[in-house]
């Protein structure tokens, strides 16, 4: 059982010495997060994963504040090598390549965490109540689901781009997170069936306890870990997504992210070609992968972090 089910028993006011069950929360806490911190320290790759991911969280947030709208160009620079000045270049308009990563950054992670909440948040919500219900429920909610998964996700994104302009990256998150919450779903689904029949679980039915209570008390806090894990995996997949459909010049350049850089390195720039365009188009790349790596690495920690055998090893 996870550390996130123990904690819940535990906090029980019953089970505190003196039915002071505030003390008992924050100490639980207060070791959740120490053992959190021991397992980052236990290997620094880690840690690594850790100063990633903020680190781009710090320039998704602060970046465009430190850049004005429309960044300056050099006529006289253009595909400017790396230097000092200039640590990735410029492009074809002289604008300063790491300028264009950094501000571009926003618009990829908030797509990509709008994508992981609305994929989580439903997939989460269907096969749990699926799961746990059974019956004619499951039988409804998963012939919507294959229907999800069956949805073609780039001819549909081909037609709505006639019509929509994807300027928010909450509303490319939306769209993503709509056509994605099948495989979750599906997943959350086989584990519920799983879980209902533990003793815990069974132990609830038996007190009379109300559906709702059932799922968001017993079921959910004992799944946090597999689905923490997929979140972070669906932030990846939802980057690869709108960088792949941008470079494709699927989508309006209407945004400037990392997808829009890559198009125009390797289409007007001709980065294949051409060494002078070539850190144009390896910035973006680097930045892809790092975030990817940073995210990898976590996840790695977290599934020790909620696996009590590995915290034992």
């Amino acid at each position: 059982m996870s550390i996130m089910t123990n904690a819940q028993e535990t906090t029980d006011p019953r089970s505190a010495p003196g039915g002071t069950p505030g003390v008992t929360r924050a100490t639980l806490r207060r070791n959740f997060w120490r053992g959190v911190w021991r397992v980052l320290r236990r290997k620094p790759s880690r840690m690594v994963g850790v100063v990633i991911v903020a680190g781009f969280a710090v320039m998704g947030v602060a970046g465009p504040l430190l850049y004005p709208d429309h960044l300056p160009r050099d006529d006289d620079a253009l595909y400017a090598p790396p230097s000092l000045r200039h640590p990735f270049g410029t492009d074809f308009e002289g604008t300063d390549v790491l300028a264009l990563v950094i501000t571009g950054a926003r618009y990829v992670l908030l797509t990509g965490l709008a994508t992981a909440v609305i994929t989580v948040a439903l997939g989460t919500l269907i096969g749990l109540f699926a799961g746990f219900r059974r019956g004619r429920w499951d039988t409804v909610l998963m012939r919507v689901t294959d229907v999800n998964l069956a949805i073609p996700g780039l001819p549909l994104l081909l037609v709505l781009s006639t019509v929509w302009k994807f300027e928010s990256p909450l509303e490319m998150g939306l769209v993503l997170g709509l056509l994605g919450w099948g495989g979750i779903a599906r997943a959350v689904r086989s584990q519920t069936l799983s879980l209902r029949e533990r003793g815990f679980i069974e132990a609830a039915r038996g007190l009379g306890l109300p559906t709702t209570h059932i799922i968001g008390r017993e079921l959910l806090p004992s799944m946090a870990p597999y689905i923490a894990m997929n979140m972070l995996i669906a932030v990846t997949g939802a980057v690869y997504a709108q960088v792949g459909l941008f470079f494709l010049g699927v989508l309006p350049f209407e945004s400037n992210n990392w997808g829009v850089m890559l198009n125009l390195a390797v289409f007007n720039g001709g980065a294949l070609t051409t060494a002078a365009a070539l850190p144009y188009l390896m910035a973006p790349l680097l930045a892809i992968l790092l975030l990817t790596l940073g995210i990898v690495l976590i996840v790695d920690a977290m599934d020790e972090i909620f696996n009590p055998r590995l915290r034992e090893e």
